[in-house]
């Protein structure tokens, strides 16, 4: 008798752990999520919490354009129960390698339909040795620069997770609700602060900013399409007239890319340069999305003569 009510306890254990509950993982505890760059690490992180566990496949100090997957990183993608990405060429050995995952794969941009911008047509910025040419990039990715944009992606982000676990379901969205709140907070921020600047140019190293330009009524005219782009003489030359015609006194340079060409167009125009960020890598010092974005305001502020 003993030994048979062992075997039916034992028995409906082994039911219990075999049985489908909506809840993903080898055993049943985190998600296993893997992203590849990192704001999606920081929306990942925001929604999930101790729910999750997230792996950033471009690490600190890695510009995501130039990102090499390693076989670690390979195996990251085709094993985690969910892959988020930006695709549109901007990572594509990612893509490729998400196209054989086991866990559901969710492509950040395609949730935000027509509100996402093709890339800066090449022939805006004729003459220039892209190392990136062989890339077919058909949308601009950099969408995280807009905080209703950014938005969006972390419900589309609290929406994959609940599905992919039923458990965490009203863990997730609530997250989601609480960040949501900080980035609708960001945005009127960025919105009071930019709103009446004495210029509205942004020059830039490379055409990351389209979407905050948009979003805040500034414009952006890129130096290079991409990070690694040799804007020829010509292109440097109509700059150069362009920052004098429009009062520009700040060339806007980036923190993983080498500034040198925005210097050297700066020292030639008598102005100066500062770092924006278009995080697209871990930022330094424990930094997140909203302290860099925090941070990159009061950049603007000061480069465009805001009030």
């Amino acid at each position: 008798m003993v030994v048979a009510a062992l075997l039916a306890v034992l028995a409906l254990l082994a039911a219990g752990c075999s049985s489908s509950d909506g809840t993903s993982g080898a055993d049943g505890d985190r998600l296993s999520v893997t992203v590849s760059v990192f704001p999606l690490a920081d929306a990942a992180e925001h929604v999930g919490g101790d729910l999750v566990e997230v792996t950033n496949l471009t690490p600190p100090g890695v510009e995501p354009h130039d990102l090499e997957l390693t076989p670690d990183d390979i195996e990251a993608i085709q094993s985690a129960d969910v892959v988020l990405l930006m695709g549109g060429g901007f990572q594509p050995a990612v893509e490729d390698a998400a196209s054989d995952a086991e866990g559901v794969v969710v492509d950040v941009l395609v949730g935000l339909g027509d509100r996402v911008a093709p890339p800066v047509e090449e022939d805006e910025h004729a003459g220039e040795e892209d190392e990136h040419a062989d890339e077919e990039l058909t949308v601009d990715p950099h969408v995280w620069l807009d905080p209703e944009l950014y938005a969006i992606v972390v419900d589309e982000v609290a929406t994959t997770f609940a599905e992919a676990d039923l458990d965490g379901r009203d863990q997730f969205e609530a997250n989601a609700a609480d960040y949501r709140e900080e980035l609708d907070a960001l945005d009127e921020e960025y919105a009071e602060g930019l709103s009446s600047c004495q210029r509205t140019l942004l020059v830039t190293n490379h055409a990351a900013f389209g979407y905050l330009a948009s979003a805040y009524g500034l414009t952006q005219e890129p130096i290079s399409i991409n990070p690694g782009s040799e804007p020829d003489p010509a292109r440097l030359a109509d700059l150069n007239e362009i920052v004098q015609r429009e009062g520009v006194t700040t060339i806007f340079t980036e923190d993983l890319v080498s500034p040198e060409v925005a210097e050297t167009l700066a020292s030639e125009a008598g102005v100066q340069t500062v770092v924006l960020s278009p995080m697209d890598a871990v930022p330094e010092g424990g930094q997140d999305y909203l302290s860099v974005m925090r941070d990159n305001l009061q950049t603007l502020r000061q480069a465009l003569g805001c009030g």
